[in-house]
């Protein structure tokens, strides 16, 4: 591969990644954009990290750490960049991209309306937070309290996965006669 082709390829993984971002309600995880780049087969895992490192030195991107998770959204630079350069990508790349993100926004919406989350109002007490929500509907909100951190973990983590199972069958239960 000679020096203009690589040079391509460079520009159009960066373009990649700048319109993946772009175009999915920010912030991104880097989770959720290694997912979407690696099952898509878009390039490999090496490349993307140092990717989103330079487009980060170069302000096309802004990294946010939050409970040590890295995140990224578009700056107005790289948005500048994607809408000057976005014919660079390839259309059937595009369109690829285009079906991933779609079910993809299906999975973070799903993912989003369940909340399971816990904090710590001593050494011996923690309050769980267990919600299903659907937009601005919350269809069901417990607040439960627990005495262990590892109780707290096992609430939630349990409720993240079984969140459906147990609305019905809360809602089983209270409708008894």
């Amino acid at each position: 591969m000679n020096s203009v082709e690589s040079n391509r390829e460079l520009a159009e993984n960066k373009l990649i990644l700048l319109y993946i971002i772009n175009n999915i309600e920010p912030p991104v995880s880097n989770l959720l954009i290694t997912k979407i780049i690696l099952e898509n087969k878009l390039m490999n895992y090496i490349f993307l990290q140092q990717y989103l490192d330079e487009l980060c030195d170069g302000k096309f991107l802004e990294k946010l750490d939050a409970d040590n998770k890295k995140s990224y959204r578009i700056s107005p630079a790289g948005r500048q960049g994607l809408d000057y350069f976005i014919s660079l990508i390839p259309a059937g790349t595009k369109s690829r991209i285009d079906e991933a993100l779609l079910d993809y926004r299906k999975r973070i919406k799903n993912e989003t309306s369940v909340v399971a989350d816990f904090v710590a109002v001593n050494e011996n007490e923690y309050i769980t937070n267990l919600k299903i929500c659907e937009g601005s509907f919350t269809y069901i909100d417990l607040k439960l309290t627990v005495g262990s951190r590892n109780d707290a973990r096992k609430l939630c983590n349990n409720w993240t996965v079984n969140s459906e199972k147990l609305y019905k069958k809360i809602m089983a239960d209270l409708d008894e006669n």
